[in-house]
């Protein structure tokens, strides 16, 4: 075991993890409906593509933060995961003060870079059996705001 790897690691998804990351979905796939089904420039259009909006930068920024938690479990810790933890949340926070229909593109593209660093990040702290799941989760809830986006 490398300087740089955690002492411990998962083997293998905790079940209740995967029913809650499955459950975390819900908003997503929920918001895009309610963007398509609801009558354009309406209130409720307005507050499910900006509840949306909101609830996709609080999963950006939580994506973000499980680098910290990587970088506290290293052995020799070194300030990559700290610096790269705080990044999804500042683009995250960026895309919120952006209008909904542009913010969700933008978190959109964000999932799908949170994901691409944690392919990396995951392998290197001996956590790869959870990328089956990121995958999954980071699909729909992408693929969630790309649709939401274009239905405002």
């Amino acid at each position: 075991m490398t300087a740089s790897r955690p002492a411990t690691a998962p083997a293998a998804p905790n079940p209740v993890a995967l029913r809650l990351g499955y459950a975390g979905l819900i908003p997503f796939v929920l918001g895009a409906a309610l963007v398509w089904l609801l009558p354009p420039y309406s209130d409720e259009h307005v507050f499910a593509l900006e509840g949306m909006a909101k609830y996709a930068a609080l999963i950006v920024s939580f994506l973000g933060g499980i680098h910290w938690g990587l970088g506290f479990r290293a052995t020799v810790p070194s300030p990559g995961p700290f610096a790269w933890g705080v990044v999804p949340a500042l683009l995250a926070w960026i895309a919120v003060l952006m209008p909904a229909y542009a913010g969700l593109v933008v978190l959109g593209a964000l999932l799908i870079v949170c994901y691409v660093v944690d392919r990396k990040a995951y392998r290197a702290h001996d956590a790869e059996a959870w990328l089956t799941l990121r995958f999954r989760l980071s699909a729909v809830a992408a693929l969630s705001c790309f649709l939401a986006a274009a239905g405002s």
